[in-house]
């Protein structure tokens, strides 16, 4: 396993250093279709596709995302079963915050697999690598990613998780673009975002996303739509396959 992670933290600089060859060493989408609006309360006056992009929950807010009736209103349990995970995958947790979902993902991808937990903020990297220490998980690599660049070597996963982190992202289109050229062939990205369609959902508006909205983004990307899961209970599981 720590041959495993070297290498891994190998893939990762060697990345990096292909980022500074120039724009052509890993093409973006041409046109990323962003929009300047008026900003709401909780947004960042930036739209994409006609939904204006939410703020990003800060690391002082952390103990929220570790708190006891987390388990209760999202069901991780229908969502890992969801995921359909197994030993040896490669998988990527993009905007882990505190590990919640990486520490559990970890230990069913071993012995073999590894969870590459990325975030923008390195205050949630330290929490999570505390809390695996703790836990006795040894199969996590924090990946400090920038704002539009997950830092995830291309082909190297079977499979993207992003829970309730897409909408928040400033740079969705770049973001993506990354996600989905870091999988393999028949890699999935799977998409949790809080059910816009039901009202009844106790989010703030800006923080919830429509399966329809979903899907129309993820469009501009190579990406099949597979299957929407609406197991959990405020939380729809929108699944796609990259499209070889």
């Amino acid at each position: 396993m720590q041959q495993q992670l070297l290498s891994l933290r190998r893939r990762q600089l060697c990345l990096a250093a292909a980022a500074c060859v120039g724009p052509h060493a890993f093409a973006q989408p041409a046109a990323s279709g962003y929009e300047t609006v008026p900003r709401s309360a909780d947004g960042i006056g930036k739209a994409f596709m006609g939904r204006e992009i939410a703020g990003v929950m800060g690391w002082q807010g952390a103990a929220w995302l570790e708190r006891e009736e987390r388990e209760r209103q999202e069901r991780s349990d229908l969502l890992l079963r969801e995921l359909r995970l197994a030993p040896g995958m490669q998988v990527a947790d993009v905007g882990a915050g505190t590990g919640y979902h990486a520490r559990r993902i970890a230990r069913l991808v071993a012995p073999g697999g590894t969870v590459q937990a990325v975030d923008v903020q390195p205050q949630m990297l330290e929490q999570l690598q505390a809390r695996a220490r703790r836990e006795g998980v040894d199969n996590i690599v924090p990946v400090l990613a920038s704002e539009r660049d997950a830092r995830l070597a291309p082909a190297s996963l079977d499979l993207a998780l992003l829970v309730d982190v897409y909408h928040e992202l400033e740079y969705p289109v770049e973001v993506m673009a990354g996600v989905v050229r870091a999988l393999r062939p028949g890699g999935r990205v799977v998409l949790v975002e809080y059910r816009a369609e039901d009202p009844a959902v106790p989010i703030k508006s800006l923080h919830k996303m429509s399966e329809a909205q979903i899907r129309r983004e993820m469009a501009v990307h190579p990406l099949v739509h597979e299957r929407t899961a609406n197991v959990l209970p405020w939380q729809h599981i929108v699944v796609f396959v990259r499209r070889d």
